[in-house]
């Protein structure tokens, strides 16, 4: 009898150890509830960080200075957000890790018909509807859209706002035109009379949205840090490769349940969301040309006044878990 007491014990302990061997790693997950983090929400919902051993509490920010402070103050483990982000509080002192990227910023500026805007030039002496100061679309907004036209921030009456109030005023006319990114954009185009005048992707391509960490997980648990990149790019992998049913499972939390109804009819919202895959571009790389446009917005920032001396890109940029995933075969 003592003997089957003692294997039964043995067997007990043995399942408790496995149990804890195999249990996954919890992990605090931050993103911004804009569309340039779908990624996010895919591996969320599909299982992605689960699958990589990852027990991930997923939390929604409004803003990505919000977001950066959570990592900062350690609230959040890993945050997908915009990278000029990480290089403002860098400047600061903050210990802050870009380990990859999630998407090329995609950012469409859209006016209305009857406002005479034709190109960017015309914005002159006009109002337009845009994100919050200082975030990274103000900062390509200010530092590269309009400067490319010869004009400055003086030239254009600005007004910051939420993405939803800039479509709501875009159609009502109390703006003039919009700095709009997905699903916006696609809504606008198909809800009111605008047209699109420029898209930052097509003429000035620059990794916007990236995965930021603290250094101390690079430190600490550097298992996560591959984990949470191999999940995200399984998830970005599954958006390109089965983009329709990527809408699907986006819809519920980009679009609201009745869809876009125009003109007697209804857009479902997984047709928006599927326009809005199509639009964007998501990968889970930083390569060179990256790398090189995130030295020039660098600078944009500084002449901007945002940052008052140089951030090397080293000092913030690590590679590492990326460049072992690239050698691993799928």
């Amino acid at each position: 009898m003592a003997v089957i007491r003692k294997a039964v014990w043995i067997a007990a302990v043995a399942y408790l150890v496995a149990g804890q061997a195999f249990a996954a790693e919890k992990l605090r997950v931050a993103y911004v509830h804009v569309f340039d983090d779908a990624p996010v929400v895919i591996a969320r919902d599909k299982g992605f960080f689960a699958s990589e051993g990852l027990d991930a509490q997923v939390t929604m920010f409004t803003s990505g200075p919000t977001l950066v402070k959570g990592l900062v103050t350690d609230q959040s483990d890993l945050g997908v957000l915009g990278f000029t982000n990480a290089i403002t509080w860098a400047a600061q002192g903050a210990d802050l890790k870009i380990i990859g990227k999630v998407q090329e910023g995609y950012h469409s500026l859209v006016a209305r018909n009857d406002r005479g805007i034709k190109s960017l030039k015309d914005l002159k002496g006009k109002t337009l509807a845009s994100q919050a100061a200082g975030s990274t679309a103000d900062i390509v907004l200010k530092g590269v859209v309009l400067k490319s036209a010869g004009l400055t921030d003086k030239d254009v009456n600005i007004v910051y706002t939420a993405p939803s109030t800039a479509l709501a005023s875009l159609r009502s006319g109390r703006v003039d035109a919009a700095f709009l990114f997905e699903p916006y954009d696609s809504i606008a185009k198909a809800s009111a009379p605008v047209t699109e005048i420029y898209e930052i992707g097509k003429v000035w391509p620059f990794p916007c949205m990236v995965v930021i960490v603290p250094g101390r997980l690079t430190r600490e648990r550097p298992e996560a840090v591959k984990k949470s990149l191999a999940a995200l790019r399984r998830s970005m992998e599954f958006m390109k490769e089965k983009p329709a049913e990527a809408a699907r499972v986006l819809a519920p939390s980009f679009m609201a349940e009745e869809g876009l109804a125009m003109e007697g009819k209804t857009i479902a919202p997984e047709e928006i969301m599927l326009k809005s895959l199509k639009t964007n571009i998501f990968d889970w790389r930083l390569g060179k040309n990256d790398l090189s446009r995130m030295e020039e917005l660098t600078g944009v920032m500084k002449t901007l006044g945002i940052l008052k001396e140089d951030v090397p890109l080293s000092s913030v940029v690590d590679l590492r878990w990326q460049t072992e995933l690239e050698r691993q075969k799928r």
